[in-house]
């Protein structure tokens, strides 16, 4: 099969401001677009090797037109201007507000380019926020969803969360981001999840998706905090800025069994609330992390998620 990939250039809602969407395509099934998380840009999370075959490559080998964005100050997008400025000049930069505004232009950009009605969407962490709000309000637009590690209200630690006054942007390196991936893992989970290389070169290739990183030392990623704002304002304090109820598309809900940042507990809150469609599925997958997509169980969930969409 023949796959072919291209980058394109979608206008946001910032003027001369472009989100980053990237297609890999080996058939004529419906389009379906990847929406990534708070910190890390979509072209890193799905489309990054992992024993030489990324998941948009898997998707695209089995004739899926498979879709994903890197939304504003993430990785091969533009950045706002205030990510040029010390982070604490400017206040938090690219809401979830934001964000489904522009999510909405890239599902008008892939219709318009395929010459569909509709397209399925995936929302990953902080995707699953975006992608909800999406459904609910362009019901005519989505044909089926997919929530991996969904979002929901939690309290007590939050891995996003920042300390004090918020700036446009926070930062990560590679430790960090080790730390994070197996945070509350016993040494047998750590070794179960994928061999301690490979999360090292994810988080190096991670960090290196911003430009800026090497400006210092150890490099570093830059990662909007508008999220974070979400979090703090509207999360932690019972107010979530979707209404899974609104919903209408078939939806299923995928999370790993040891998520500690999505848990399966806040997954199985989403769907309970997924009142207003009548096809919803829970799905956890065993051994897995919130970084499942990358890790020894990835099959499963690449297998239970085409399932999904080819229904």
């Amino acid at each position: 099969m023949t796959v072919t990939a291209t980058d394109h250039s979608v206008a946001s809602g910032r003027k001369g401001l472009n989100v980053l969407v990237r297609n890999k395509r080996g058939g004529s099934g419906p389009p379906v677009l990847f929406v990534h998380g708070a910190t890390y840009p979509s072209t890193i999370m799905f489309d990054y090797p992992v024993e030489g075959v990324s998941w948009l490559d898997w998707m695209a080998g089995r004739g899926f037109d498979a879709w994903c964005v890197d939304l504003l100050g993430y990785g091969v997008a533009d950045r706002p201007p205030e990510m040029d400025q010390a982070a604490e000049a400017n206040g938090p930069i690219v809401d979830t507000a934001e964000a489904v505004g522009d999510v909405k232009r890239v599902i008008d950009f892939i219709l318009a380019e395929r010459g569909v009605g509709q397209l399925d969407l995936l929302g990953y962490s902080w995707g699953t926020a975006i992608g909800g709000q999406v459904a609910g309000d362009l019901p005519e637009k989505i044909r089926r969803l997919v929530l991996a590690g969904a979002l929901w209200l939690r309290s007590g630690n939050v891995q996003i969360a920042v300390p004090g006054q918020l700036g446009a942007y926070r930062t990560v390196d590679a430790d960090a981001i080790v730390k994070r991936w197996t945070v509350d893992l016993d040494d047998a989970q750590r070794d179960a999840i994928a061999p301690a290389e490979r999360l090292r070169a994810w988080a190096e290739a991670a960090v290196a998706t911003d430009p800026e990183s090497v400006r210092h030392d150890p490099p570093r990623l830059r990662a909007p905090t508008g999220v974070v704002k979400d979090v703090q304002q509207h999360w932690l304090k019972g107010d979530p800025t979707y209404d899974p109820g609104r919903i209408r598309c078939p939806t299923m809900v995928v999370v790993g069994e040891w998520d500690r940042e999505t848990t399966p507990e806040q997954g199985l809150e989403v769907f309970s609330r997924l009142t207003g469609t009548a096809e919803r599925r829970f799905t956890m997958i065993g051994g897995g992390t919130h970084s499942l997509l990358l890790e020894n169980q990835r099959h499963q969930l690449r297998d239970v998620v085409a399932g999904w969409l080819s229904a």
